[in-house]
């Protein structure tokens, strides 16, 4: 049963169950009626005539009938059985068929992702958004696919991921995947154009997302940053230059895999916004905030808020409000230093790295 069937067919059995039920009521209300009028009875003489006439449990007739009440009695009876036997035959479909279980797990899902914030969406299911899933699975970054195509979400599900069905382009699947409190999106759609357009609306939607777009051409890399994804990345491109550096500088290779990716690891590598009205170390040098004594994490380098990246800062390094420290550490010690710097979030909002 594919994702699609059963939406079309849940839909459908609601619709189905509800004309039943409000065929149910037109026949009881139709006899209560014709007892009321016709034989005037009172009203709980005329509904406990339909009722049991409805349910077909035998007992004898209140008051004697007229000859065309009879009639209408058989009559009645008849649509009963088949108002009853449409109704029971729909529930039967729905119980083999699991509808109702899978409409539970879908109603919890909704209220689970209702609750997310600070969440990561990830835009298809390919090859690539699969990496990224395993990704952010590793680091227990909470995050929602959204595809299209029912056997990728088949699958996605089986993993244990949260999925949602739908165009990733279009506003209301967006919001459905609560855009407005997510920190990132990363859109890996197999199209550029789709990418295009996700990114677009994302940041239609949440100016303060960051968007991570995939490109498949450098022209399609260009479109995307002007669009205002925060960063592109062109598996071909990016594949070129790791093996070009996984030849010339395998050591290398191997220590930076080992510190971005992976379940495994030893050290992490993080990111850290320095709030200027929680983080006490803005306005301090290195060596003031003596961030390695105390913490053990090393700071790599430093973006400050204008886009210039400080490789290896030095102890007189200035720490400025709005800067972005990159840092290595156990996740011992990047979570001592997150808590010397104050309680300030990780960007993009990302919890900080749990020790496995």
């Amino acid at each position: 049963m594919t994702l699609y069937s059963f939406q079309d067919k849940y839909r459908r059995l609601q619709k189905e169950l509800l004309f039943g039920a409000l065929a149910l009521g037109g026949v009881f209300g139709l006899g209560t009626i014709w007892y009321l009028l016709v034989e005037k009875w009172s009203v709980i003489d005329s509904a406990y005539m339909t009722m049991i006439t409805l349910s077909t449990v035998g007992f004898s007739e209140i008051h004697p009938l007229q000859d065309r009440s009879r009639l209408f009695t058989i009559v009645l009876i008849l649509m009963g059985l088949i108002t009853i036997g449409y109704i029971v035959n729909r529930l039967t479909e729905a119980l083999i068929q699991g509808y109702f279980q899978e409409g539970i797990k879908q109603r919890q899902e909704k209220r689970l992702i209702d609750t997310l914030e600070h969440h990561c969406i990830v835009c298809g299911y390919g090859r690539t958004a699969r990496q990224v899933a395993v990704e952010f699975t590793a680091e227990d970054i909470p995050f929602v696919i959204i595809d299209s195509r029912t056997e990728q979400l088949e699958e996605a599900k089986q993993l244990g991921y949260i999925v949602i069905q739908g165009d990733a382009t279009l506003d209301e699947c967006l919001i459905s995947a609560k855009i407005d409190k997510a920190a990132c999106i990363v859109s890996a759609l197999t199209s550029d154009a789709e990418n295009l357009y996700t990114v677009l609306s994302a940041k239609t939607l949440n100016p303060n997302i960051r968007a991570i777009a995939r490109a498949s051409t450098e022209e399609a890399l260009l479109k995307l940053q002007r669009a205002g994804a925060d960063a592109v990345v062109s598996p071909y491109i990016t594949g070129g230059k790791r093996l070009a550096a996984a030849a010339l500088r395998p050591q290398v290779m191997d220590f930076v895999d080992g510190i971005l990716t992976g379940t495994e690891r030893t050290f992490y590598m993080e990111e850290f916004l320095l709030d200027p009205q929680f983080c006490p170390c803005v306005g301090k040098t290195l060596s003031e905030a003596r961030l390695r004594s105390k913490s053990g994490a090393l700071v790599l380098a430093i973006r400050r808020s204008d886009g210039d990246l400080l490789g290896g800062p030095t102890g007189d390094t200035l720490l400025l409000a709005g800067d972005l420290l990159i840092c290595m550490g156990t996740p011992e010690q990047l979570r001592e230093l997150n808590q010397i710097l104050g309680p300030i979030r990780l960007f993009p909002a990302l919890r900080p790295p749990r020790h496995r």
